[in-house]
């Protein structure tokens, strides 16, 4: 690899500000005061909207490289990367209240998220091996130490432990992956992989790294059944880190199965697409009916990450353009939708009052009206009910199946998705027919910064529902067929 010029460093340059953003927001931490930590809140959502600014502005007309090959900007990544600042400026306007109330507003907060987000936008824009396990390791760290913010709670301790040690054990299984199908091409390279692949000498031994690589993409989606460390995460964790692990991730799991199933592995299609079809029924099945019996609020939107990663693996088994664009709009529309549905648990949320029961939500609609109604516009979109934004990207991602010759997983998906609208709707009944319980009291946050993105995040579902065409062909023209 030849030594970097000024053009990897402006190619990368979204990425190296971040870092050194990062670095900043740590040092000014370290001498500010208490009170004055709300200045370094501002600064954070500052540095990632520059961010999202820097991607935007210095998307390159077609797909450039840096470092060697081993970083690659293009619209699949800038795409990808945009949303990823988003959902995580988002979790951050979200979050001040809540850790202000637990004595958890802390500058590491900041700091190792936008370490995390600066992992995301790695991983998508990897070119290599080396880079997609680089980028991985930098999201994973980072929101291992996130699980554990809260340091007093066991509950928030016990779920880092599970989450590092189940995380270690699928990161080894990557790399295992990785270093067989290695062997089999003698290259790390994604692009040279690609034409190693359809040449190998050692078929064997490539086709059993992809099945660890897909045990890999498997974890970190939380497609079943690699999904057993999402629901104690997700309850265990501070909700203020829940909202994170619930977005951002998700797009970077979708980037990397992206680069890693087509970019590197595109001509043993044939292969994953079976193995990838069989993990999507084993979501669906288990993500829906284990949602329906959860008394809990957030590990029902746990189970429910479970049936939407099998969604989003619709897409990617047509292992064409249209499946690709579908996977990708259904991961941007998931992002959007748990940031807004965790988004209304942290604004209801008080100290002593974590409201993750059911059952906290009850007569919401005579307490805080406006509230109630922003839960059920989530719920609607990601029960998939017309004309939310929840519905297309699902009918997208169906119809993708379906042109890939597999009716069957349609019919199955369609099947879950009717299921599905079960627990969603017992939210909204909860919320609209149920008595109030007594002595309780739920109001929205006081802080009109997270009253009106909150508001506008909801609102946006049912916009995006009713004018889908722009994103979806913002998705559809970063793969062109």
């Amino acid at each position: 690899m030849t030594m970097p010029n000024i053009n990897d460093i402006l190619i990368m340059l979204p990425e190296l500000y971040l870092v050194v953003a990062a670095c900043l927001l740590l040092l000014l931490d370290a001498f500010m005061k208490p009170e004055q930590r709300h200045w370094l809140h501002w600064l954070s959502v500052g540095a990632l909207l520059m961010a999202i600014y820097l991607v935007v502005a210095g998307q390159p007309a077609q797909p450039v490289v840096a470092f060697g090959g081993m970083f690659v900007r293009d619209g699949v990544s800038e795409i990808l990367k945009a949303f990823a600042l988003l959902s995580t400026a988002l979790v951050f306007v979200y979050a001040k209240p809540y850790l202000i109330d637990r004595k958890l507003f802390v500058g590491e907060f900041y700091t190792l998220m936008i370490f995390a987000v600066i992992g995301v936008m790695l991983l998508v824009s990897a070119g290599s091996l080396v880079t997609v396990y680089l980028g991985l390791e930098l999201l994973t760290l980072s929101s291992y130490a996130l699980v554990a913010l809260n340091r007093d709670s066991q509950l928030s301790s016990e779920a880092a432990i599970k989450y590092f040690v189940l995380g270690a054990l699928a990161s080894g299984m990557l790399l295992y992956g990785m270093s067989m199908v290695y062997g089999a091409t003698a290259t790390l390279d994604l692009a040279n992989l690609h034409t190693a692949a359809a040449h190998t000498g050692a078929p064997k031994l490539l086709l059993f790294g992809l099945i660890f690589m897909i045990v890999g993409i498997g974890f970190k989606l939380g497609a079943a059944p690699f999904h057993m460390w999402i629901p104690d995460v997700y309850q265990g964790s501070p909700t203020a880190v829940t909202i994170f692990i619930g977005s951002a991730p998700k797009l970077a799991a979708f980037g990397m199965a992206y680069r890693l199933l087509e970019s590197g592995l595109g001509d043993l299609s044939h292969h994953w697409q079976q193995m990838l079809a069989v993990l999507a029924v084993l979501s669906l099945a288990i993500g829906n009916l284990v949602a329906i019996v959860q008394t809990n609020l957030k590990r029902l939107l746990a189970y429910s990450t479970i049936s939407h990663m099998g969604y989003l693996l619709l897409g990617l088994v047509n292992a064409g353009p249209e499946g690709y664009a579908s996977a990708l709009f259904y991961a941007i529309s998931y992002a959007l939708m748990s940031t807004a549905a965790f988004g209304v648990i942290l604004a209801l949320a008080r100290a002593g009052f974590e409201c993750e029961e059911i059952d906290d939500l009850k007569g919401l609609n005579q307490r805080s009206p406006w509230m109630a109604f922003l839960m059920m516009l989530v719920m609607f979109s990601l029960a998939g009910v017309p004309p939310m934004f929840g519905f297309f990207a699902k009918l997208l991602v169906l119809q993708a199946a379906i042109h890939a010759g597999m009716m069957w997983l349609a019919i199955v998906g369609a099947v879950f998705a009717i299921i599905g609208l079960y627990y969603y709707l017992r939210v909204v009944k909860v919320m609209y027919f149920d008595k109030p319980v007594e002595g309780s009291e739920l109001k929205m946050q006081a802080d009109p910064s997270v009253r009106v993105v909150l508001s506008l995040n909801a609102i946006s579902l049912l916009v995006l529902g009713l004018s889908w065409g722009p994103l979806l062909g913002w998705c559809k023209s970063v793969f062109p067929g």
